[in-house]
């Protein structure tokens, strides 16, 4: 019983940790050291190995929590693993090829006017993402509070 609730609290850690770390501290200073555009093509190119990590991590704790553990509020924890597991697949499918083809088309982040039709919906994808980025660190901490 002791290894299932290990690997759950293992991967619940290093999902979140890992979003945090990505969000909050890598991020950041990706876009303070480099000129938007250099910054933006650096993310790009993490952003599969981010979401990658995040559905491994999800699978893993998901499982754990079928398998005989002392994990608490297992249902709970399973609907909110799942709906974690549900906006990192939309995130890594859907959001992140759309905005990775939209910023393809964008000559420049520097010079192409925040009006342009590219960059407004390039915008609005990217807020979805940001919003949905959040409420899976959100459901992670829920998570960790229900530990």
């Amino acid at each position: 019983m002791q290894i299932p609730t290990f690997l759950y609290r293992l991967a619940i850690s290093c999902w979140i940790g890992g979003a945090s770390l990505f969000t909050f501290v890598l991020t950041p200073i990706i876009f303070k050291s480099y000129n938007r555009d250099m910054a933006g093509g650096i993310v790009g190119a993490l952003f599969p190995g981010y979401f990658k990590w995040g559905l491994i991590c999800g699978v893993i704790a998901l499982a754990a929590i079928f398998m005989p553990s002392t994990v608490k509020h297992k249902t709970v924890a399973a609907v909110i693993i799942a709906g974690m597991l549900a906006i990192t697949s939309v995130q890594a499918f859907v959001i992140e090829p759309r905005a990775a083809a939209l910023k393809k088309e964008i000559p420049s982040f520097e010079t192409t006017s925040k009006d342009d039709p590219l960059r407004v919906r390039f915008r609005k994808l990217h807020g979805v993402s940001a919003v949905s980025n959040l409420a899976v660190i959100g459901g992670g901490i829920v998570l960790i509070v229900l530990l």
